[in-house]
């Protein structure tokens, strides 16, 4: 049987690719990281979405170690959401080492329920500066789980070259733009659908939507174009 595991976090980049992975896998499962985020209502709705969707299973693990350790805007509360850069260059919202546990766990998990594929929405064609998100990142990853669990676990990011408006395109070509639109929670204040509208990841999520929607015919073909190569 052909499995995959999806790491789902309930917003509109990881739901996009739970929609794609269940229409090419015989059996998909999500799983959710509790690390006591800021925006916790993701927690939740990622659980209704996955039950939604009809994932086989859908497991939420608990991370909260990570937000003793790592200090950021979405692991402290009395840290406002920046639109700024910090001093290191990154934006206060990073998560030092979110991508490197999150993977990890998720390879160990895919390895206990035969799966060999393990997908992952990080892109680093339309990112918000995260170094974790970089395609060179995730093939280093990739090769140290396969060759420490001695495991052909293979990890797909397909939308690693996507930007944002392409990603929308994505959904839509699975007719899932508006369950993505209307029951995801991108937002890093916690709002679902278009969030608070003002926070960075709002802002990226709202542009790629206007860009798609007044551009359609083209960014489709762009996106089509680019899923025959990823």
């Amino acid at each position: 049987m052909n499995k995959a595991v999806v790491i789902f976090s309930g917003g509109q980049d990881s739901t996009t690719c739970l929609v794609q992975a269940l229409t090419q896998y015989d059996e998909v499962h999500a799983i959710t990281y509790d690390y006591g985020q800021r925006h916790r209502q993701e927690i939740e709705v990622a659980k209704c979405l996955a039950k939604q969707l009809g994932v086989k299973a859908h497991k939420v693990m608990d991370v909260t170690l990570l937000n003793e350790l790592a200090v950021s805007s979405l692991t402290r509360d009395d840290i406002p959401v920046s639109h700024e850069l910090a001093e290191n260059g990154l934006p206060n919202s990073f998560v030092p080492g979110r991508n490197i546990l999150f993977l990890t766990l998720a390879g160990i998990y895919a390895y206990q329920v035969g799966a060999k594929t393990l997908i992952t929405g990080v892109c680093e064609t339309d990112f918000s500066g995260y170094p974790d998100c970089r395609d060179e990142f995730v093939k280093t990853m990739n090769s140290a789980l396969a060759q420490g669990m001695d495991y052909p676990l293979q990890v797909n990011t397909p939308l690693m070259w996507l930007n944002k408006a392409e990603t929308w395109a994505m959904a839509d070509s699975y007719n899932a733009l508006e369950l993505v639109r209307d029951h995801t929670l991108t937002c890093y204040n916690g709002i679902v659908g278009s969030g608070c509208g003002d926070c960075p990841a709002c802002d990226l999520r709202a542009k790629g939507l206007t860009d798609y929607q007044q551009n359609a015919t083209q960014v489709m073909a762009a996106y089509q174009e680019k899923k025959t190569k990823i």
